[in-house]
């Protein structure tokens, strides 16, 4: 537990700055006059009385201005004889406290303008102070509720001092005031341009970028839409004789997509198929999927086709890309055909994909084949629960019904089962199938000889 004298100290400082009525000061004796070194006394017995007592004196004086400020009521008052000391003395500016009861003061009597005179006196001495210091009047102006001018002076804060206690400083000024909004306003977009001046300074450092660093600019920009900043970043990767991989070339495919741009993404597949780099699987993936946002589900398919042939094996891209427009064209045939091999190369989607497909052949009454796509997910570890058989509609209701008599168990009259089925027999029907695929599955039998449908 601290010592009472630990203990009150602040507080005693706290209520004097916080008091409505000045405190009457007890009067301090003064303090007693060195004693005078005997002659023979040499110089650095001296030194060592003499530096005690400086450091005293200066301890004196800086508890004398703490005082002096504490007692002020006038805010202007208060801000001139703040300014004062704080210019005057370095250790007064390490006096964290006194900045706090002062701002708080000033804030109660609903002056910020005071707030903001006091506040900026101090920005001259950020340079030359720690980052703590910065964080420190960052944070003050959220004491008092004035959460733009603590953003203003984040992002006024030399590189050096724009730290993470100074932002997490900036944060709780807005928290206090609760303006969460305005956060996000406070700081716009970062120049994407200025992306192009990490490659100078790499060089200036010592660096050499290579083709990840203009990678990571190309997509940067293409990703942006930034098309004429992007033409710099080849520029300067042909300056600097470094050759451009597929990557580079795939961002640029993915900018062209993105805007629409699907001829001018085929001339660059062109380009990479005669000179090179060669494209691959992403490249293929991303002009399929320009195909398939403009609805050209033929140029697609037959873009599958030139990957296939160009030995680029199909991956989760391409599947996740083509499948979903197969089905909302109802092309199903496309579909169940890209589920099969989806298996085949044990290439792992989402469920959801393997659902849809499910779902669609079972709305066109083609259940056998839905089934076996089912069975075929539980096999590869798809879960039962995301991969299963929907719930049949009066439609196909009958093509089921004889699925549901090879396997299925009477029931006896009045059991829960029985009365759930009476009111639901659809229900009934998806429950015993997908029921008798698990069953099928764990026991290891074959398709043909147990789940023929008839």
């Amino acid at each position: 537990m601290a010592s009472h004298a630990a203990y009150s100290r602040p507080r005693l400082l706290f209520s004097a700055f916080s008091s409505t009525t000045p405190r009457a000061q007890v009067p301090k004796s003064a303090p007693e006059p060195a004693p005078t070194p005997a002659p023979g006394q040499n110089a650095a017995d001296g030194e060592a009385d003499a530096k005690p007592h400086a450091g005293r004196n200066r301890r004196m004086r800086i508890g004398k201005i703490l005082r002096m400020i504490s007692e002020e009521r006038h805010p202007d008052k208060l801000v001139s004889q703040f300014i004062t000391a704080s210019t005057a003395s370095p250790r007064f500016r390490d006096n964290r406290r006194v900045y706090e009861v002062a701002v708080s003061r000033l804030a109660s009597y609903g002056r910020r303008d005071a707030v903001a005179a006091l506040l900026d006196s101090q920005k001259p001495f950020i340079e030359a102070s720690r980052s703590g210091f910065a964080a420190r009047l960052v944070r003050l102006y959220g004491r008092a509720s004035m959460p733009s001018h603590a953003a203003a002076t984040f992002l006024d804060l030399p590189p050096k001092h724009k730290s993470v206690t100074a932002f997490n400083a900036l944060l709780a000024a807005y928290i206090d005031s609760g303006d969460f909004d305005k956060l996000v306003a406070a700081f716009p977009e970062p120049g994407l341009s200025a992306a192009l001046d990490v490659i100078p300074l790499m060089e200036k450092c010592g660096l050499t970028p290579d083709e990840i660093s203009f990678n990571s600019l190309l997509n940067g920009f293409y990703n942006n839409g930034r098309f004429n900043d992007a033409e710099k970043v080849w520029q300067m990767m042909k300056e600097r004789n470094v050759e451009p991989n597929t990557n580079s070339y795939n961002a640029k495919l993915r900018g062209l997509v993105v805007e629409g741009r699907i001829e001018d993404a085929v001339a660059v597949i062109e380009m990479m198929q005669k000179d090179g780099p060669k494209p691959d699987s992403v490249s293929y993936n991303e002009l399929i999927r320009g195909y398939c946002k403009e609805g050209r589900l033929d140029e697609a398919k037959k873009v599958y086709d030139d990957l296939v042939k160009n030995v680029c094996a199909p991956n989760k891209g391409t599947f996740e890309t083509l499948v979903p427009c197969f089905v909302e064209a109802g092309e199903l045939d496309l579909a169940l055909s890209c589920c099969h091999e989806i298996f085949s190369r044990k290439c792992r989607v989402k469920c959801s994909l393997l659902q849809g497909v499910v779902t669609a052949l079972v709305a066109a009454s083609r259940i056998e084949e839905a089934t076996r796509i089912v069975k075929l997910g539980w096999k590869n570890n798809y879960p039962p629960r995301g991969l299963k058989m929907p719930a049949l509609t009066e439609k196909n209701y009958d093509v089921e019904a004889e699925t549901d008599c090879d396997d299925s168990t009477p029931y006896e009259e009045g059991s829960k089962e029985e009365k759930q089925s009476d009111n639901s027999p659809v229900r009934f029907s998806w429950q015993i199938l997908n029921a008798r695929l698990w069953k099928i599955l764990k026991s290891g039998d074959s398709w043909n000889q147990e789940s023929k449908i008839h």
